[in-house]
């Protein structure tokens, strides 16, 4: 797994959990015994050039506007299937884990998201889950913050 071999080479405490197949993020959260608002959902969108990872609490949307007003893009759209197989493909679609920098993309977080200490994520399949502080996944990805959920 990508993920883990970063976690490791980095240095960085996680844990990891196998669950039943979930689909969504908030069944992940459910699946995790946690508040969705603890669960870091990626949302790919896809500016004039390149792609971006955006995310955002598992409850929240993204609001395609505010991204493309950080990215200073005039719009940006929401990555089709077929893109997210290709930028993907060591992960089970869908299961995506929201570090932008393993998948060489810029990430942008949820203000939000700081309002938590640590943070669950899928691991790249839809069965294994990790668990890190928030403050290390932070120092992981080197996010731009801004407020890109939907109000």
């Amino acid at each position: 797994m990508k993920l883990e071999s970063l976690l490791k080479e980095r240095g960085i405490d996680y844990e990891k959990h196998s669950h039943s197949k979930t689909y969504t993020a908030q069944r992940l959260a459910h699946e995790e015994g946690v508040s969705g608002y603890m669960v870091a959902k990626p949302v790919i969108v896809k500016g004039a050039s390149d792609f971006t990872m955006c995310v955002v609490q598992a409850p929240k949307h993204l609001d395609l506007q505010r991204v493309a007003d950080v990215l200073k893009e005039p719009k940006v759209r929401l990555a089709t299937e077929a893109e997210m197989a290709d930028l993907f493909p060591d992960c089970e679609l869908g299961a995506e884990p929201p570090v932008g920098s393993l998948f060489g993309m810029k990430t942008i977080m949820d203000t939000q998201l700081q309002e938590d200490d640590f943070l669950v994520m899928q691991a790249g399949s839809h069965s294994e889950a990790v668990k890190i502080r928030r403050e290390d996944w932070e120092r992981l990805c080197e996010p731009m913050v801004a407020p890109i959920a939907a109000s």
